[in-house]
């Protein structure tokens, strides 16, 4: 069940090693379900409890997980040595992680630590420091892998483009069904079973889909509506192939435009173009975030805007699909070849109750980045037939 090549994996795993060098770490424990995928295949969402892969600065590395992922492991991973701690109710998988690194020989070693994941509550975390905190020598490297996956390989652009062209059909499929009277849920039935339709998985994250009022927020929330004759509906999904994402986000208006929407799109347009030029190696992912604030400042949009103006996307894991690094002011990470970078311009004017949003993944390049989606940039109206 690897997606990848073996090669692949060991490409990675000498990435992950030199890094660790660099750092001077003995060993590095991984909580997070994104780099413990990236670097075995291993694919689950057992993360929600309490399990940890230790990678050694020598390459060996073993997984402490719960019974149920026993078999999850050893048909979606290349990890050989699976510690399984049981569920009772004096269970302590802290004590179980202290002795297998003592197994692994790691007392008294600096080993680093993934703190900054949905793979490690906080609750969790502090039994990690209370059991290790006299063991070893706990250092932070939550950013250690999530900055070597944030460069993807060849492999991984492949399941993107797929991943991106799942999207594009996606809407294809649904745009028809967008008309006065429609139900939400008929709408998101079309996005998402398109995409597991014709092979795609299940997003990180629920699609985002709201209309009227709604079509302001930014998020998934439970309860459908029914479009109105005069409407306007914002519209968030990703196309997913073995785990990686590429996003799309688009408002239509079912109606004739109002003056206001057709202003708001002409600035998401201009914005984007903005993002893009600024979306080259050479500079920085604020350079980018600052892009876009330039344009929303210079249509007097500032106060309408977000403060992100999107992210690195790849193979995620719920609760988001967002990944790192974000498009920020004053984020100083670098724009490399090889990213795959999701752009949102997303305009929520409460005052006039006007949205309007505009999103698409890219391929960063050694010039211009390349837009993976097919679809046009162009309003999305629907007219009364």
């Amino acid at each position: 069940m690897l997606h990848f090549t073996q090669d692949e994996f060991e490409a990675r795993r000498a990435r992950l090693q030199a890094r660790m060098k660099q750092e001077k770490l003995d060993a590095l424990l991984m909580f997070s379900q994104e780099s413990m995928y990236w670097l075995t295949g291993y694919d689950t969402f057992g993360f929600c409890f309490f399990q940890c892969l230790a990678f050694k600065a020598d390459g060996e590395m073993r997984l402490l997980t719960r019974s149920a992922d026993l078999r999850q492991a050893r048909h979606t991973s290349n990890i050989e040595t699976v510690v399984v701690w049981r569920d009772r109710g004096t269970a302590d998988p802290g004590i179980e992680l202290r002795d297998m690194l003592q197994d692994m020989d790691l007392l008294g070693a600096r080993i680093g630590v993934e703190w900054a994941t949905h793979g490690l509550t906080a609750a969790n975390g502090k039994l990690v420091e209370e059991r290790l905190g006299s063991f070893a020598a706990l250092k932070d490297a939550s950013g250690l892998v999530p900055a070597l996956r944030a460069v993807k390989s060849p492999a991984e652009i492949t399941y993107i483009r797929e991943a991106a062209r799942l999207a594009d059909e996606a809407y294809e499929e649904t745009l028809p069904l967008i008309r006065p009277g429609a139900d939400e849920s008929e709408l998101l039935t079309a996005l998402q079973g398109t995409i597991l339709r014709r092979g795609g998985d299940y997003p990180a994250n629920p699609f985002i889909i709201g209309s009227g009022a709604d079509a302001l927020l930014c998020r998934y929330k439970s309860g459908r509506a029914k479009l109105k004759e005069t409407d306007q509906l914002t519209l968030e999904w990703a196309g997913v192939k073995a785990q990686y994402h590429s996003a799309l986000m688009r408002t239509v208006i079912l109606g004739e435009p109002g003056e206001r929407h057709l202003k708001l799109h002409a600035a998401a347009v201009e914005a984007l173009e903005a993002v893009e030029k600024a979306m080259r190696p050479g500079q920085t992912f604020g350079d980018v975030f600052d892009a876009h604030a330039a344009v929303m400042e210079a249509h007097d949009l500032a106060r309408h805007r977000l403060s992100a103006c999107g992210y690195s996307l790849g193979a995620r894991y719920a609760p988001s699909w967002m990944d790192a690094p974000m498009f920020i002011s004053g984020n100083a990470s670098e724009i490399e070849p090889d990213m795959t970078l999701f752009a949102h311009m997303i305009i929520m004017d409460s005052e006039t109750g006007t949205a309007m949003t505009l999103g698409r993944t890219y391929l960063t390049t050694d010039g211009a980045p390349e837009p993976f989606s097919k679809l046009p940039l162009d309003l999305e109206v629907v007219r009364p037939a």
